[in-house]
């Protein structure tokens, strides 16, 4: 019964345990991320979303990955075994990929309870708090108003983390 594992490799040797997992007959899967534009560097390898790891599929022999140059060891349950990830790990992964790369979601702009300032707008200038995102690019803030506080939504580009 064919299972997926995750094997560590050696640091610096991904592409060198890929390629002899391959020539061994294995299946291997590396989530590579994109990198946002202005991190993006030419001519380099977009990184690794798990640096230090690679999926193997194991079909019979898992030994043989041990002996395998650039890898260290497959991921254990504790009893010497492979662990053993969930097929629908790797389907989730390989459906959240764009052309080869993953797009992490964007992080929030800040946390609850973080100063921010509204930049255009009828509250242009005034300071808020804010509580969390809306959808559809909006961001609730709690802004102080003729002596008491409202909860208004903006729009997440007219808004600055101070």
């Amino acid at each position: 019964m064919a299972f997926w594992a995750a094997a560590q490799l050696q640091p610096n040797r991904t592409k060198l345990a890929v390629h002899f997992l391959r020539l061994e007959g294995f299946e291997t899967y590396d989530p590579r991320l994109r990198l946002p534009r202005r991190r993006d560097r030419r001519g380099q390898a977009p990184p690794p979303l798990f640096p230090g790891y690679v999926f193997v599929l194991i079909q019979l022999q898992w030994h043989v990955v041990h002996r395998t140059p650039g890898v260290i060891r497959l991921v254990s349950n504790g009893n010497w075994t492979p662990a053993h990830v969930p097929d629908a790990v790797i389907e989730e992964l390989k459906a959240k990929e764009r052309n080869g790369l993953i797009d992490l979601p964007k992080p929030p702009m800040a946390r609850p309870g973080d100063r921010v300032r509204v930049r255009r707008g009828p509250f242009a200038g005034h300071l808020a708090l804010f509580i969390g995102m809306r959808p559809r690019q909006r961001v609730e803030v709690l802004l102080a108003l003729l002596g008491s506080q409202q909860r208004v939504e903006i729009a997440r580009e007219d808004v600055e983390v101070t």
